[in-house]
């Protein structure tokens, strides 16, 4: 298999069958450069993570989150057919003709919302083939190989990922939090529906600016900040 080969500023690293996303952050708590890549490919997943450091408030820098599914989304629409739709969760799942697929997560240090961390990791887990899909015992989760997107080779979905992700951190430098806040919403999985979430039921009403959740609670409309999805970090 091929190595990536990744926009300038940003490097790979093959984890060789240990998990991208201890890696990264062991690499980040040892003073790594941003734009570490790390990553393993197998036969059923691809696991990646992108090392981060950022340079506003915890509470802004969790946009990298929405903005790496964006990312991956616009790079899976490039490689994928175009009947196949993903959309995105709020919490970072993802969601493959209405089944989870994979996720992305993010975890920072510190954690505290009102401090710069001193890096972020931003790791994607995605199902390539699951066995389960054979036996449809799993009808809410499924694979990219049980929707028609098996010939999309991980290794180029990776790249477009982080070309992808990397417009994304361009447009949003430049041109704020609107363009990006628009098109996580198009892409948006629930809105108008019913969810739960850390102990708490609504109506999934959209997003704040800061990409907060907004929770409509009989006659209350609650904002739930998108720091509660932080990860600790191994």
């Amino acid at each position: 298999m091929k190595a990536p080969q990744l926009p300038p500023l940003f490097s790979a690293l093959a984890t060789a069958g240990a998990d991208p996303y201890s890696a990264a952050c062991a690499e980040a708590r040892g003073g790594c450069d941003a734009g570490l890549v790390t990553y393993d490919i197998a036969a059923s997943q691809l696991r990646a993570a992108v090392v981060f450091a950022p340079e506003v408030p915890l509470r802004e820098a969790m946009i990298m989150l929405p903005l790496c599914a964006v990312g991956f989304q616009n790079a899976f629409g490039a490689l994928a057919p175009p009947e196949v739709s993903l959309q995105l969760e709020w919490t970072g799942a993802l969601r493959l003709n209405g089944a989870r697929c994979g996720a992305l997560t993010v975890s920072a240090v510190p954690d505290d919302p009102d401090t710069i961390p001193d890096w972020m990791v931003v790791a994607l887990t995605l199902t390539l083939w699951s066995e389960e899909e054979e036996t449809g015992a799993t009808p809410d989760i499924t694979a990219l190989s049980a929707e028609g997107c098996g010939d999309v080779a991980p290794v180029d979905l990776l790249e477009a990922w982080i070309r992808h992700t990397l417009v994304w951190i361009n447009r949003w430098t430049e041109d704020g939090v609107k363009p990006l806040h628009d098109e996580w919403t198009g892409l948006a999985h629930g809105i108008g529906e019913k969810i739960a979430h850390a102990g708490m039921s609504g109506v999934f009403r959209g997003i704040d600016e800061e990409f907060g959740l907004l929770l409509q609670r009989a006659d209350t409309a609650q904002i739930i900040p998108l720091t509660q999805i932080l990860k600790d970090p191994p």
